[in-house]
């Protein structure tokens, strides 16, 4: 890899048959080209957590995934309704989903502590009524 690979995915809003799909291409091209099992397993769960986070919670989005020799940076950028309080959403447990969501299996309040628990870097920046962008890292050891 002497350049950086760079890949976008489109996420929908309220599309459960199609959440995960851009992680598992992630996850597959990564396997691909001979990216560490254990740097794609971080890759993957942080970046399903946030993908099920746009579809649950943000209207959807973009994901960004830029992909360089050391290190895979992924960019989750939404036009939902932003985050009210980022440090009550980082608290496991915690969750604004609608009892229709929890049904589904989806909503236990994991999503951004998970995100941060398997990227090595996480940086939020929302704005109420405009939308959130969050950034992981994982680098390549």
């Amino acid at each position: 890899m002497s350049d950086s690979i760079v890949l976008t995915y489109n996420v929908s809003d309220d599309d459960f048959t199609r959440a995960g799909e851009a992680s598992s291409n992630v996850k597959s091209k990564l396997k691909m080209m001979n990216v560490p099992p254990d740097v794609i397993r971080k890759v993957a769960i942080s970046m399903y957590e946030g993908e099920i986070n746009m579809v649950i919670h943000a209207n959807g989005g973009v994901i960004t995934v830029e992909i360089s020799t050391d290190c895979i940076t992924m960019t989750l950028a939404d036009k939902g309704p932003g985050i009210k309080n980022i440090e009550q959403a980082m608290q496991a447990g915690f969750s604004t989903a609608p009892d229709n969501i929890r049904t589904l299996g989806f909503g236990a309040g994991m999503g951004l502590p998970n995100m941060k628990k398997y990227s090595d870097e996480m940086d939020i920046q929302t704005e109420i009524g405009v939308g959130t962008t969050v950034t992981m890292k994982v680098y390549i050891k």
